[in-house]
């Protein structure tokens, strides 16, 4: 833990000391120690730099296992080993299924994770 009095740190009001990162990486914890059978998460790697982002990546593997997860992401590596993937636009659904099964359907997943791999 990177806090420099650990569990004790002082957070301020709704966490306002914290970096969003931090505040990111806590709402994550939380939502697995409350053990919930059904995870809802949103953008959950867009206010971590890289390092932290696997971090939080494997993490959530791990702790994602007997559990619904669902990953809303516009950073597709946070979801490219998901049991299934939407892909959505402008509310409607496009394309659906594996990172893999979507690369081959030359549609808009594909177009989304070759623009996201040359920035």
């Amino acid at each position: 833990m990177s806090l420099p009095e650990q569990y004790e740190t002082h957070i301020g009001e709704n966490g306002g000391l914290l970096s969003g990162g931090q505040r990111q990486r806590i709402s994550i914890a939380r939502a697995f120690l409350k053990n919930a059978p059904i995870l809802i998460l949103d953008e959950m790697t867009s206010n971590v730099d890289p390092i932290n982002e696997s971090l939080i990546q494997e993490a959530i593997t791990e702790l994602a296992k007997d559990r619904t997860v669902l990953v809303i992401a516009h950073h597709l590596n946070t979801i490219q080993h998901a049991d299934q993937i939407l892909v959505f636009q402008k509310g409607k659904l496009l394309e659906k299924g594996k990172h893999q099964e979507l690369l081959q359907k030359e549609g808009y997943y594909k177009k989304l994770w070759q623009a996201q791999d040359r920035a």
